[in-house]
């Protein structure tokens, strides 16, 4: 009898199911059951089955289910069940156990699979399980299918693998492993499929990945990435449809590999490493993911279709690589023209070649890879104008030509671009005016980066349009006019928005999910360049430096809740800092210096708490400076400097005269203030001490009648000392 209740909308086992007794299957997984883990399941004698799988259980696993004799798949996975592992479940039949995705803990010895003999599947990954097994054990059982990810198998590679003859798909991902690939595992990996040795601490060279004899072993996955491995790669893994070798300590030349060692090859990625010299590797119609990027190559890197260009990237024929999405040859060294063959491949969704030596113009044949996302030609020596047959790439949604030559007027074409999410086309030659039509058309822009050019004129009124603007850098330019009031429609500014990187990435294409391409800001804050990358959603940023920019700061500025960096720096703003400043309460930088700002600095300055970065030197500012709060930390006198009006210690002016603030009088000041505060007290004090005495003795009778005593006492001593005085006086006048 089998019961078959998945993917429902259960909140708690049905009670019904402890009546079958003849139950061999049941399958509760994709469920919503919250609760502990009922007891009449494991009543169920006659069960052979049991998925409860993708649910939330809590609580221990039972000690009973281990007793189920003739259970052989348990599926527990994707829950939220705690404490150890009981030992009973090594007593069972279990062919099938899968664990992971919980929050068990505790450490697994061979007591916990003494009789496992039939188990061929395991998978414990994502707990926090200690597994400690001795060197010497030989398991009962042989795997197919061992996942141990995030569990804590190191520090050394486990011995006992050598004895999995049969495994198949190998996950050790994160299991703290420190130590070399012992000479054994050759053995066993000719028949892995999957393996997935990545984020752990594995140094010296990688092992050698033959294939079976009989090749019957095909589209093979191999993830060796974020370790430690060194040396070359002696061949090149055959028969993989997935290879990463990413962020190892790789070097030396790429081994050739073609269609016929690899003819599922699917992902290649070598980035992060030290590798060198040409490559020739990609002769393969089904290669889709290629990154090469952060190595140092400088010869032929990309021959597609056999032909070569030394010290260029080679020549590309589109029928040879019809499926490659992305292409990563960033971080590198390679110079010459950007090849016009890449123009054949129109399957390119993502190019990256920023970061080498590129020269010349760009191709206008680029506009024909219609299905572009990303194209990345930051940081190189790029000239001439940007082809208008770029605003054919309607799907486009990341820009960046920042660091170039480029030069004239940036294209109208470019309008045609209303997918476009980063526009970056800063430290370039461009002139005219900044286009009006990228506030009209641009509407999902959420960067725009066109600082550092030629460009003249007013702001465009247009630009208010943008609601999805959460970065805009005009900086380093000639721009004149005045700062928009409409400015106060950057929505996106106000810290409103709900988009998240994940989420920009999520609705991305497919090509784009798979390289995890990382967007990038050069942002100029807090005096210096700070790159922003997977951070950058949190970048709030306003930077309109470096201009001709007349007028006031107005107050709609103040709207922009969001900022988190406003910079209006060496331009020729008058008039005052806005008394509302404060309003802009997740400001962490802050320069207005090197204009013609006067007034008083406003009190509720000190409230924005973040602000960890101020320049207000070079103004016409006067009056005290604020004191309190954050600006209590901001003790660097530059941040002030040229305000000849500004008063207090950081200047070294005082604030109640023309006199220089001298901090020795400071010392001398805090003593005559304390000794004026003590003459002061006496008084009171005296009047306090003699009213508490004057009680004492009216509500204490011992006190008084001692008191009175005493004071008897003393007048009778008084008045015969001064009476023998006197006579003694008397005796030696008339004498």
């Amino acid at each position: 009898m089998h019961l078959n209740l998945n993917d429902n909308y259960f909140i708690s086992v049905p009670d019904f199911i402890g009546m079958f007794n003849a139950l061999a299957s049941i399958d509760l997984s994709g469920n919503f059951i919250e609760t502990s883990m009922p007891n009449m399941l494991c009543n169920l004698s006659n069960l052979v089955y049991l998925d409860l799988s993708g649910n939330m259980f809590s609580g221990p696993i039972h000690v009973s289910l281990g007793l189920l004799s003739r259970l052989e798949y348990l599926y527990l996975d994707n829950n939220q069940l705690s404490g150890n592992i009981p030992t009973s479940l090594g007593q069972s039949k279990l062919k099938h156990l899968d664990l992971s995705q919980n929050s068990l803990v505790g450490v697994l010895s061979e007591t916990h699979f003494a009789k496992l003999k039939n188990l061929t599947y395991l998978d414990l990954s994502s707990n926090s399980l200690t597994l400690n097994f001795s060197s010497r054990w030989i398991p009962p059982f042989q795997l197919q299918t061992l996942f141990a990810s995030s569990c804590n198998i190191g520090p050394h590679f486990p011995n006992w693998l050598q004895t999995q003859i049969n495994l198949q798909r190998l996950h050790l991902y994160n299991s703290s492993i420190r130590d070399t690939i012992p000479e054994w595992f050759e053995n066993i990996s000719s028949h892995i499929l999957d393996l997935d040795l990545s984020n752990n601490h594995i140094y010296g060279k990688l092992p050698r990945f033959h294939g079976d004899s009989g090749n019957q072993i095909r589209d093979r996955i191999l993830k060796m990435n974020s370790n430690n491995f060194e040396g070359s790669l002696a061949t090149f893994p055959s028969n993989v449809q997935i290879l990463d070798l990413s962020d190892n300590l790789l070097s030396g030349h790429v081994p050739q590999t073609d269609e016929t060692m690899n003819p599922s090859l699917e992902v290649v990625n070598l980035s992060k490493n030290r590798f060198t010299g040409p490559v020739h590797l990609f002769k393969i119609p089904s290669i889709r993911v290629l990154d090469l990027s952060q190595n140092m190559f400088c010869g032929r890197l990309l021959d597609l279709s056999g032909n070569l260009a030394s010290r260029h990237v080679p020549q590309t024929d589109g029928t040879m690589s019809p499926n490659l999405e992305v292409v990563n040859l960033s971080k590198n060294r390679f110079t010459g023209s950007i090849p016009v063959h890449l123009c054949k491949v129109p399957s390119i969704q993502v190019l990256d070649l920023s970061h080498n030596m590129f020269s010349g113009r760009l191709p206008r044949c680029l506009g024909k890879l219609i299905n572009l996302n990303v194209i990345d030609l930051a940081n190189n020596t790029i000239t001439g104008v940007v082809p208008t047959s770029l605003g054919s790439v309607e799907y486009l949604i990341s820009l960046h030509l920042h660091n170039n030559q480029f030069e004239g007027d940036i294209p109208v074409s470019l309008q045609n671009l209303t997918e476009l999410v980063t526009m970056d086309l800063g430290n370039n030659l461009f002139t005219g005016t900044i286009p009006f039509w990228i506030g009209e058309s641009l509407y999902s822009l959420k960067f725009l980066n066109l600082e550092s050019n030629k460009l003249t004129g007013k702001i465009p009124l247009q630009l208010c349009q943008l609601n999805a603007l959460q970065y805009l850098s005009l900086a380093h330019n000639n721009i004149t006019g005045k700062i928009p009031r409409c400015f106060r429609n950057l929505t996106g500014m106000k810290g409103s928005r709900h988009l998240s990187y994940e989420g920009y990435e999520g609705n991305a294409p497919k090509a784009v999910r798979v390289l995890q391409y990382e967007e990038n800001i050069l942002a100029s804050m807090k005096g210096r360049q700070l790159l922003y990358t997977k951070t950058e959603e949190f970048l709030t940023s306003l930077d309109l430096s470096n201009n001709n920019i007349v007028g006031e700061i107005p107050d709609a500025l103040m709207n922009l809740v969001g900022l988190t960096n406003l910079n209006l720096s060496r331009n020729l703003l008058k008039g005052q800092i806005p008394v509302i400043i404060g309003d802009l309460k997740k400001l962490e930088s802050l320069d207005l210096s090197m204009n013609k700002l006067s007034g008083r600095i406003p009190q509720n300055l000190t409230s924005l708490n973040f602000l960890s970065y101020l320049n207000l030197s070079f103004n016409n500012f006067s009056g005290p400076i604020p004191v309190g709060n954050q600006l209590q930390t901001l003790t660097d006198p530059s941040v002030y400097k040229g305000n000849d009006g500004l008063c207090g210690p950081l200047v070294s002016k005082s604030c109640n005269g023309n006199g220089p603030y001298n901090h020795v009088g400071e010392d001398e000041v805090q003593d005559d203030d304390i000794g004026l505060w003590f003459y002061e007290g006496m008084g009171p004090g005296f009047v306090v001490w003699f009213m508490g005495l004057l009680g004492s003795l009216h509500f204490i009778r011992k006190w008084r009648v001692a008191y009175f005593e005493m004071l008897e006492n003393v007048y009778g001593w008084l008045t015969i000392s001064i009476a023998l005085t006197l006579a003694r006086l008397r005796r030696k006048v008339f004498e």
